[in-house]
């Protein structure tokens, strides 16, 4: 994804000023694609000298509206279905994890603690927020659909790193003397079963 094709989808939804794009991208679109306020009216203006946005209105306070030209839309549509999928990722807590190692045990079980609770309480909220469009709240249109479809997504991805967190927590592989011996402590228990218990 790109910030253009971002923009490009929501104006598909209808006219936003730069502000109201802002808005709508720290509410929903934050997550995956976080877009800071002078990146967005960057290129919005470049959008516009490309002919894929325009003027729709003008406001107070020097308020513009954008809405999306035809050219435009069939530019977020081609990216949507020809353009491949950039799957790249970039994430903070895992890229820390890595390091671990450099961290004293109880600076690590505190920052796992705390990895552990962002992930289940936002994922809490995704969930509580999915619950609200499946009530049928937000309405039943296809864009409704897609965010829903988005959502879960969201959810599934917080709810994973939330059982990591756990895992890494419970496992406490850093203080785990016998790490890296689990073949010989697997054929050591397939031994032990093989033989006959004592006395017989």
């Amino acid at each position: 994804m790109s910030l253009r094709h971002g923009l490009l989808g929501l104006l598909a939804e209808g006219p936003a000023s730069g502000y109201d794009l802002t808005r709508r991208f720290e509410e929903g679109l934050n997550t995956v694609w976080p877009a800071q306020h002078p990146q967005i009216y960057s290129e919005l203006s470049k959008l516009a000298k490309a002919g894929l946005i325009e003027v729709d209105s003008h406001g107070p306070r020097r308020r513009i509206a954008y809405r999306i030209t035809d050219e435009g839309l069939a530019e977020v549509r081609r990216w949507l279905a020809e353009v491949e999928v950039d799957h790249s990722f970039r994430m903070d807590t895992l890229l820390r994890s890595y390091f671990f190692w450099l961290m004293e045990p109880e600076d690590l079980k505190r920052r796992l603690g705390e990895e552990l609770a962002y992930f289940e309480r936002f994922a809490g909220a995704l969930r509580e927020h999915a619950g609200s469009k499946d009530r049928g709240e937000w309405g039943t249109s296809a864009r409704t659909r897609a965010q829903r479809v988005g959502i879960e997504a969201a959810i599934r991805v917080n709810e994973a790193l939330a059982g990591w967190a756990r895992w890494a927590l419970e496992a406490d592989l850093m203080s785990d003397e016998n790490f890296g011996n689990a073949a010989d402590r697997d054929a050591s228990a397939v031994g032990t079963q093989g033989e006959a218990p004592a006395g017989q």
